[in-house]
């Protein structure tokens, strides 16, 4: 086995257009992946890459580089609108596993269940692709394309993630689980909000994750939120017979289908409110 480990993003662009290799990021993912089989492959490592690390803003838009943790986007002092991504941080694995796994590596593991996409695309984030040929931006609900599916090409490697700095959003997010750690979720909810004056929602974006074969933002609901009042009276209105087209659940061992939309309902009922409060 041959193993990679560049100390700049120019070095392992590289050497994966020379060399072919699983990349390996915070390795969560891709080492239980093996089960008992060894890697049979040549692998990168982006472990020492320091410039692909970190969260900054410039020029109205939020970087927060690959190899970003978990645990630091926990601790992170961030704007309001990063209250449900801090929130999927916390929920994702164990203590272990947010110091070593990355933001970059939850989305191109492109798991149904993967935390951190719901979130992110509530926030409208895009990804930054880097190659030898230079660089691209793919909205993040392009750059998933099915399970364990992504539209990396050869020889390209996620430089960052990118998100529009929105003063004033809301957020929350919210997973629901057989227990509150290590676990699958059975169905998740992230939500960000605008508020206009009176208290009433001017711009609403609601994504589920656990209940397609990649996560969704519920567009048609998006536009009922606007003008409504986020207390349980107007929610539970609205809420009542929505019936989620954009979702596909599937009955599995942690939950039926059934009770996975009837979970989301009340999951974006609570989480819309909690935004609303100012609360992850």
């Amino acid at each position: 086995m041959h193993f990679h480990r560049p100390q700049t993003l120019e070095d392992a662009l590289a050497c994966i257009a020379e060399h072919p290799a699983r990349i390996l990021a915070g390795g969560t993912d891709v080492f239980p992946s093996l089960g008992r089989s060894a890697v049979g492959e040549p692998v990168l490592d982006l472990g020492r890459i320091e410039a692909l690390r970190g969260i900054s803003c410039r020029d109205g838009v939020w970087r927060i580089g690959a190899m970003t943790t978990w645990a630091q986007i926990a601790k992170s002092d961030l704007p309001a609108q990063f209250d449900g991504l801090r929130g999927a941080a916390r929920d994702v694995g164990s203590i272990q596993i947010q110091n070593a796994g990355t933001i970059a590596g939850n989305l191109c593991n492109a798991s149904p269940a993967a935390d951190g996409v719901p979130p992110l695309l509530s926030l409208d984030a895009d990804v930054e692709l880097s190659g030898r040929a230079g660089t691209r931006i793919l909205p993040l609900r392009d750059f998933i394309t099915g399970v364990r599916k992504v539209a990396l090409e050869p020889g390209e490697i996620v430089s960052a993630i990118l998100v529009p700095d929105r003063a004033g959003t809301r957020a929350s997010f919210l997973k629901l689980g057989a227990r509150r750690y290590l676990v699958i979720s059975i169905a998740m909810v992230a939500v960000a909000l605008d508020l206009d004056a009176g208290g009433a929602i001017s711009r609403a974006a609601v994504a589920v994750g656990s209940c397609s074969a990649v996560a969704a933002r519920l567009g048609s609901l998006e536009v009922k939120l606007v003008g409504c009042a986020p207390d349980a009276a107007a929610l539970s209105d609205l809420l009542g017979d929505e019936p989620f087209a954009e979702l596909s659940p599937i009955d599995d061992v942690r939950a039926s289908a059934s009770y996975r939309r009837e979970a989301v309902r009340e999951l974006v009922f609570r989480a819309i409110v909690a935004a609303a409060k100012g609360g992850a």
